[in-house]
């Protein structure tokens, strides 16, 4: 049996595996991004990679790599692509710059077609590829010191994408402030961290989740927030209009930010923002900047499909359709502002990030 299966079935692998778990990046970023992570908790030590760990009997395979990194219940997709691609210049072959930079885009292009869905892990391979081969320096250095300036890059990357969630939990709980109530949609690890360091902080808040039907992540992160004695209540997905009077803010996570400044996300955060903009309140979204993707989506229909299974505990009968989409687009104008390991941003500047990153 493959032990790597690519997605079947029509579900999308990021649904598969979740319980089991772009501006050109300036040295400003980079500083700032390092300082910030540094100051709560030493740096972060990866394990072993697959490579180090395996034999040099069998070949090294991207995929291999990649899927090695994603079981850890803790790392992001789009950041075990990162420490896959790492791992494959440092077990290249190749006796060029030339081949070596076209070992590294196939096997960023055979990440990307493992899961065509996974809007990070398509733009956190895209941004990798950026930072590593983005200075015309390279062409003049040696082969080997252009390789290992390349494995330098890639681990520096790799190490700043560990840590942006702790940049954005200093960043983002800021805006918290005691007596507050926030409604979160679905299971966020970086919306957990930022409640999670304002709660460690002494602030007194407390969080609505919703319940985040078909996968009741909500109900995980209900679990999880009680366990650090936040005080939370779970609601039903539809009576987010009906308890949304008693709420200060919204904050949610993002598969995926675009080049308009909208968000792609679970399923219900669309109709979230619009309740919440028909009733001033602030949606707040926590994002890495890995997930900023060169897309322009137009409305709901412009997405590819990321599908998941729907179990409504009753037989269906014949001939109903079950609408299995597990996501939707929120427009930049329902959104207040995006908390990233870039700095707090508007939605207007993701497209001036995404801009310079691509010219």
């Amino acid at each position: 049996m493959d032990p790597n299966p690519k997605p079947n079935h029509g579900i999308s692998a990021y649904y598969q595996t979740r319980e089991e778990h772009h501006a050109i990046i300036s040295g400003d970023w980079l500083s700032q991004a390092q300082a910030a992570a540094a100051a709560g908790h030493p740096p972060e030590r990866p394990p072993a990679s697959a490579a180090a760990l395996s034999a040099a009997s069998k070949p090294f395979s991207v995929i291999d790599e990649f899927n090695h990194w994603r079981r850890k219940p803790d790392l992001a997709e789009a950041v075990a692509a990162i420490m896959a691609l790492v791992a494959g210049i440092r077990s290249s072959d190749a006796a060029t710059m030339m081949e070596l930079e076209i070992e590294l885009k196939k096997a960023s292009d055979a990440l990307k077609s493992w899961d065509t869905t996974s809007i990070s892990l398509s733009a956190g391979c895209d941004l990798f590829m950026r930072y590593v081969t983005r200075t015309s320096a390279l062409e003049y250095e040696d082969f080997h010191a252009g390789k290992l300036r390349l494995i330098e890059r890639g681990e520096k990357f790799g190490e700043i994408s560990l840590k942006a969630r702790r940049t954005i939990a200093m960043l983002g709980q800021d805006f918290i402030f005691d007596g507050c109530t926030i409604l979160v949609h679905g299971f966020s690890r970086v919306v957990f961290e930022v409640l999670q360091l304002a709660a460690s902080n002494r602030k007194l808040f407390r969080v609505f989740c919703t319940e985040g039907r078909p996968d009741k992540t909500g109900l995980r992160l209900s679990k999880e927030l009680a366990t650090l004695g936040i005080p939370v209540k779970l609601l039903i997905d539809s009576a987010v209009a009906y308890a949304m009077d008693e709420v200060d803010m919204v904050l949610v996570g993002a598969d995926g930010v675009v080049e308009s400044g909208g968000i792609i996300n679970m399923m219900g955060t669309y109709q979230i923002a619009l309740v919440a903009h028909s009733m001033n309140k602030p949606v707040y979204v926590a994002a890495e900047s890995y997930k900023f993707a060169r897309l322009y989506p137009l409305d709901q229909k412009d997405l590819e499909p990321a599908l998941r299974p729907i179990e409504f505990g009753v037989p269906i009968p014949a001939g109903v359709e079950i609408e299995k989409s597990a996501r939707d687009y929120t427009p930049p104008q329902y959104l207040t502002l995006l908390f990233t390991d870039l700095g707090v941003l508007t939605p207007s500047v993701v497209s001036d990030e995404l801009i310079q990153l691509y010219l």
